[in-house]
């Protein structure tokens, strides 16, 4: 009798093992298999949003966050599976999440504006851009922030709040730019001559665009001055090229002229008034 007792308590225990192991590799099951599929589904939703020519940061991003969704079931699932009370899990990351939350407030404010720079895409790394009273080529841009490198060589880094919060000015959105310029002569110089001399300069200039054509106008009478602009289209590359040979071309044809360019000046009168 003894033994037949000894039998059926190591079978129970046996089998409580054996249902135990069970329930482990089911739960391990049901992770391994997830996390394929979410990282299977994850690469399809990237793919798609590779053809739509999508922002590879709002790629990522999305990419991630699909995979996390999916995989949040077969989790649950596995945890079901163990024995443990999901409910109560929930609650606790709930708990978890909004403690984190409160204390990186800064952060996803940040992560906030990284994801709308993504979805907008107001630049991308290479434009010059001016953002948040500073100027740079785009170098990197994360959830975070974006990093900037100056024209003397300095590495910025911007959190994206306070990108996302200013004006937003991209230099080399475009193909083409217009030169602005604005070029003074002297009142007593002949202003015919003076604005025949600035249009041949420009038409002259093999870099200048024709479509749109330059604009050689009278802007202004100014105190010290009778004012021009200038206003030829380039291409974007060629700007900061193009102003520098036509000023220089500027300052000589119009000297060569017998024009000038003056300083600012007042004229003083005086009276002299007699003692009677």
């Amino acid at each position: 009798m003894d033994k037949v007792k000894e039998f059926f308590s190591n079978l129970v225990q046996h089998q409580a093992f054996l249902e135990t192991a069970i329930l482990v590799v089911g739960s391990l099951a049901f992770l391994v298999i997830g996390h394929f599929v979410a990282k299977f589904i994850a690469w399809l939703v990237a793919k798609m949003l590779h053809r739509r020519s999508a922002a590879d940061l709002l790629i990522d991003f999305i990419s991630k966050v699909v995979y996390v969704m999916v995989f949040s079931i077969p989790l649950m699932a596995a945890l079901e599976l163990a024995g443990l009370n999901v409910t109560s899990v929930m609650a606790i990351l709930g708990a978890l999440g909004l403690a984190i939350g409160l204390a990186l407030k800064d952060s996803l404010s940040n992560f906030a504006a990284g994801v709308i720079i993504s979805v907008l895409g107001p630049f991308r790394t290479g434009d010059f851009v001016e953002v948040a009273d500073l100027s740079g080529t785009v170098t990197d841009v994360s959830l975070f922030s974006t990093i900037l490198t100056t024209t003397d060589n300095k590495l910025v880094t911007i959190p994206n709040n306070s990108i996302i919060n200013n004006p937003i000015t991209n230099f080399t959105a475009k193909n083409t730019r217009r030169i602005d310029m604005t070029i003074g002569v002297s009142y007593d110089d002949d202003l015919k001559v003076a604005r025949d001399i600035l249009t041949r300069v420009v038409n002259a200039n093999p870099r200048v665009l024709k479509d749109p054509a330059p604009a050689v106008v009278l802007m202004d009478l100014a105190d010290s001055s009778i004012n021009f602009a200038c206003r030829p289209w380039v291409n974007k590359e060629d700007y900061w090229g193009v102003r520098d040979e036509l000023l220089e071309t500027f300052k000589s044809e119009l000297e060569a002229a017998g024009c000038s360019f003056p300083y600012p000046q007042q004229d003083v009168h005086m009276h002299t008034v007699s003692s009677g």
